[in-house]
């Protein structure tokens, strides 16, 4: 096993637990990357489907074929006469400053309002490219956030070693875990072929993380349901993370739908959410206040930029994190680039949202084995972390790309029409996932438990 793998592994060893049962590896290749990207995919992929295998009390883990892995970690979804809006809105992307380089993440409208008010220019890329050569990175950074809009100054790995922020986060665990006592232990034996089933997961997570960790969750029997602010849309992502969910819409600012959300509250076995440290505590939904809703219930949460730094409350994305942490300047300078050079996937979304996953079952398992109630932390910025720890001195070989064979022949029924999804990874189980239906649109169910 590697050190990134092991780290991971001692942060999981708590309460007695047996060690967590591994597949093994097969048709092994790997991402082309400065970094150890694959062994990132290999290891939250592997944590997450043999902690499913403890809770469920299988001892038959099987195969993970890496190929596959490194593939879930992108795009998924090929549509059947139909397109997926792009990705990026038209002003995102890496721009020149007098002194470096900065990413301007405006995916989101109000995003997209506050850089351009910051700068002052037109909504197009030369305009921005030429108000953003005439400033210092650092500044339009601090002007950005400040607004509460999204950009990153590139940073080296030893810069951000040495930054207040990067420093802390050398020594912060990829996973923060708090423990209390209840005296509702019931040990059971799930259904093998759906472990999950019947466990209510609230999920409050934007792009991507988050909903990668609850897509994972939905394959194996769990009611997920994703709750969005009424003007919230993601149209270049809600057909890759909404598989097996249902979606619906509240306003928490509204006292009618506070109501729905907080009687979700005390039904769900577990909330997953994304928001920044201090955004639940600010409307009303503190820790303590979430706890006294539901004691029992099992909250595992993300941000950016980690949880005891002056960047906590910080809006970000992936994207980002690779700037702020020396991923893209490293990729950069080791590729003889002359732009920042971005890990080959969204790594830190998807490694994200695999070991929340793994958290999530894993405090399934503490609650019913051994009465304790779990709440559990992790940021981008924390994973961040397990790559530039040990960055690579030669890329690693690419894979080819993604072939016809990579993908299911079984139509996926989406709400936009059919599609064909890439081949799961896993094999070699009674385990298997299976998604009770295809992706749909954001707000198209209602706010209520199946």
């Amino acid at each position: 096993m590697t050190d990134l793998h092991n780290k991971l592994c001692e942060q999981l060893n708590i309460a007695g637990l047996a060690p967590i049962p591994l597949p093994t590896l097969s048709n092994i290749q790997t991402l082309p990357s400065w970094f150890a990207v694959t062994d990132l995919i290999c290891s939250t992929m592997s944590l997450a489907w043999g902690a499913l295998h403890r809770y469920a009390k299988v001892d038959q883990v099987g195969q993970l074929d890496v190929r596959l892995a490194n593939l879930w970690f992108d795009f998924t979804v090929q549509p059947q006469g139909w397109q997926i809006a792009s990705a990026w809105d038209n002003i995102a992307g890496d721009y020149l400053a007098k002194d470096g380089w900065i990413r301007l993440h405006t995916n989101a409208p109000h995003h997209k309002a506050v850089a351009l008010n910051v700068l002052g220019c037109a909504d197009d890329k030369d305009s921005v490219q030429a108000m953003v050569g005439a400033h210092n990175a650092k500044d339009i950074e601090t002007a950005v956030v400040e607004q509460g809009g999204c950009a990153a100054a590139m940073h080296s790995i030893e810069q951000w070693r040495s930054h207040p922020v990067g420093s802390q986060l050398q020594y912060e665990p990829q996973l923060h875990w708090q423990l209390s006592e209840t005296d509702q232990a019931q040990p059971s034996q799930p259904n093998p072929t759906s472990p999950l089933a019947g466990i209510k997961v609230l999920d409050l997570t934007r792009i991507l993380a988050g909903p990668v960790a609850t897509r994972f969750l939905a394959a194996f029997g769990a009611d997920v349901l994703r709750i969005d602010p009424k003007d919230w849309h993601e149209p270049s992502i809600e057909q890759e993370v909404t598989l097996g969910k249902r979606c619906a819409r509240l306003d928490l600012h509204n006292s009618t739908d506070r109501a729905i959300f907080e009687q979700l509250i005390a039904q769900a076995d577990v909330l997953v959410h994304g928001y920044r440290s201090d955004a639940l505590e600010h409307l009303g939904y503190a820790s303590a206040s979430l706890s006294a809703l539901n004691p029992l219930l099992i909250n595992v949460s993300l941000n950016a930029y980690g949880w005891n730094n002056e960047w906590s409350t910080r809006r970000g994305f992936d994207s980002l994190v690779q700037m702020s942490s020396g991923i893209a300047d490293y990729g950069m300078t080791q590729s003889g680039s002359d732009r920042p050079k971005p890990l080959p996937v969204q790594a830190l979304d998807h490694a994200t949202g695999y070991l929340m996953a793994t958290a999530v079952i894993q405090a399934l398992e503490l609650k019913r084995d051994a009465g304790l109630v779990s709440q559990v932390k992790t940021s981008l910025a924390a994973v961040a972390e397990l790559l530039i720890s040990n960055p690579l001195s030669d890329a690693s070989i690419a894979m080819e790309s993604r072939q016809d064979s990579d993908f299911s022949t079984t139509l996926e029924h989406t709400s936009w029409g059919q599609a064909k999804r890439v081949k799961v990874p896993f094999s070699g189980s009674v385990i298997q996932p299976h998604w009770p239906t295809g992706a749909v649109t954001l707000g198209s169910s209602n706010a209520q438990w199946r």
